[in-house]
Order: structure tokens, then C-alpha cells, then sequence
């Protein structure tokens, strides 16, 4: 391998490094609502929204708004980077542009809080039914959809992906069954939304969107893993034996040489050698 190749792999792999990094640190900020399992919030999680965490009205409000734009940033950040710099098949780039839209949307879920906690305060319930509440409910609901069906898509486009070009087979093997879970849980969650809005009790609503928004860092904490130890795109090799892709100019291994005699090939001027040997 020349000197150039092997600077044209390290400057692919090192920029998939950074794309799976990134991503893997929006995984990990984007399960931060796991620390209502040692802080006081007062919500319910079998109840309560995982965004009434980062409500105006709640003590920790800040720091899980804070904690939901690093994540959504970092999402955003390793989704832009891995969409430039890895191989372009179109499932990949329609995943990692649909996964961009999930970081940007959750970032700016993160600015557009909920006042009050609807699940948990009855006052709050009654101001949004009948809606005089901020314009940010509405706002958060929009933005919140945005970046759930971005989700969706990135986990359905990159796992097919994954399996049609061959290329993370971890994601081949674990994402089928995460995009299954996925469905499952926003079911759920879109069910028990429907039925606390029409008063019918939560149906766990809190225990269904957690499984929802868990899921979904796994998923990219999986495909963090897949890029990190990817290596740079297969090339098809030529008829020659070469690669599609190498230096220009660069003799290839047992290719003849301008000029040079092919061996066994009939020699100009050769007494007894004509077309019949061939």
C-alpha cells in the first residue's frame, strides 16, 4: 500500500472516530432522566412525561433542559459529521439525514419547555385542556413529533442499511429487533397519550415513553460502536487486480510494464511463431 492510500484511510477513519464519539456522548446525555432514580423530582415515572423533568415550573427543570440540548447537539453534531465522511449509499445518507433532523429537533425541544406538569398537577391539566397555557405546549408538541419520527426513520433507513450493503453487522444483527421494540413502544405511548388527553388515566405513560426515548440511545449507542470499528468503504477491484480508487500512475503488481516483453507472448521477428499458435 503507497504512502497516499494509507493517508486516504487514516483521514476516513479518523473523522468516523470522531462521528462515533460524538454519537455515543448523545446516547449517554440523552438517558440523563435515569437520574430521577436517585434525585427527588416529585413526578411519578409511571406517569410523567420524561418532558416535565425539564418543566419551567420544576426545581430540576435546568438541568435536564440542559441536558436534553448536549444531547440533541451531540446526536446532530456525529450525525453531520458521519453523513460527510462515510461511504455515500443512498439508505445510509437518508438514515444519517433523518437521524440529523432527531438531534436537531431534540435541541430545540430543549428551548421550548413545558410551563407546568400536566401529569402530576391537575390545575395544569385543566389550563391545557383548555388552552391557556404558553404557546410552548404546542410548540414542544411539534418539536418533540419532529424528532421522534426522525428517529423512527434513521432506525428503520440505518438498519436496512446495515443489512443490504453488509457493512456494521452488529447493527444487521441487534437493529431489527431495536426497530420492532421502537414501534412497540411509540404504540404504546401514542395510546396512552390519547387516553390521558380524553381522561381515561394515563395507561402508564411515563413507563412507555422511557422505554421509547431508552431504546433509541441504545440504538445509537450501538451504531456509535459500528462506526467506530468500520473501516474505509470496500473498493471494487479492476480487471487488472487493482482497486477503483488507487494512485493514479502507480504500477500494479504483475501488470506489464510499457515497453517491456509479455512473457510467453511471440516475439517480433521470431522464426516459427505465427498465428496458428494462438
Amino acid at each position: 500500500m503507497s504512502v497516499t492510500r494509507t493517508r486516504r484511510t487514516v483521514s476516513r477513519v479518523a473523522p468516523g472516530r470522531a462521528a462515533a464519539a460524538l454519537l455515543l456522548l448523545g446516547a449517554v446525555a440523552y438517558t440523563a432522566w435515569v437520574l430521577e432514580l436517585v434525585l427527588a423530582t416529585g413526578l411519578d415515572p409511571v406517569r410523567a412525561y420524561v418532558s416535565e423533568l425539564a418543566a419551567a415550573d420544576q426545581p430540576l427543570g435546568g438541568l435536564f433542559r440542559a441536558t436534553d440540548l448536549v444531547a440533541g447537539l451531540l446526536v446532530l453534531a456525529g450525525a453531520v459529521t458521519a453523513l460527510l465522511t462515510t461511504e455515500r449509499r443512498p439508505w445510509a445518507t437518508a438514515g444519517w439525514a433523518a437521524l440529523a433532523l432527531f438531534g436537531a429537533a431534540t435541541a430545540v425541544d430543549s428551548r421550548l419547555p413545558l410551563s407546568c406538569a400536566p401529569t402530576s398537577d391537575p390545575v395544569c391539566a385543566a389550563r391545557e385542556t383548555a388552552g391557556l397555557v404558553p404557546a410552548t405546549h404546542t410548540a414542544h408538541a411539534v418539536s418533540s413529533s419532529a424528532a421522534m419520527v426522525g428517529a423512527l426513520a434513521a432506525l428503520v433507513l440505518l438498519t436496512f442499511a446495515a443489512r443490504r450493503h453488509d457493512r456494521w453487522p452488529a447493527l444487521g444483527r441487534f437493529g431489527p429487533p431495536l426497530v420492532l421494540a421502537e414501534l412497540a413502544a411509540t404504540t404504546w405511548t401514542l395510546a396512552s397519550v390519547a387516553a390521558f388527553t380524553a381522561g381515561q388515566g394515563s395507561w402508564a405513560l411515563g413507563a412507555g415513553q422511557r422505554l421509547q426515548v431508552l431504546l433509541v440511545a441504545a440504538y445509537v449507542a450501538v451504531l456509535a460502536g459500528c462506526v467506530a470499528r468500520s473501516g474505509p468503504p470496500r473498493r471494487r477491484k479492476r480487471a487488472g487486480g487493482g482497486a477503483a480508487g488507487d494512485d493514479a500512475g502507480a504500477p500494479q503488481t504483475g501488470a506489464p510494464q510499457a515497453g517491456a516483453p509479455q512473457t510467453g507472448a511471440p516475439q517480433a521477428g521470431t522464426a516459427g511463431e505465427g498465428e496458428g499458435d494462438r
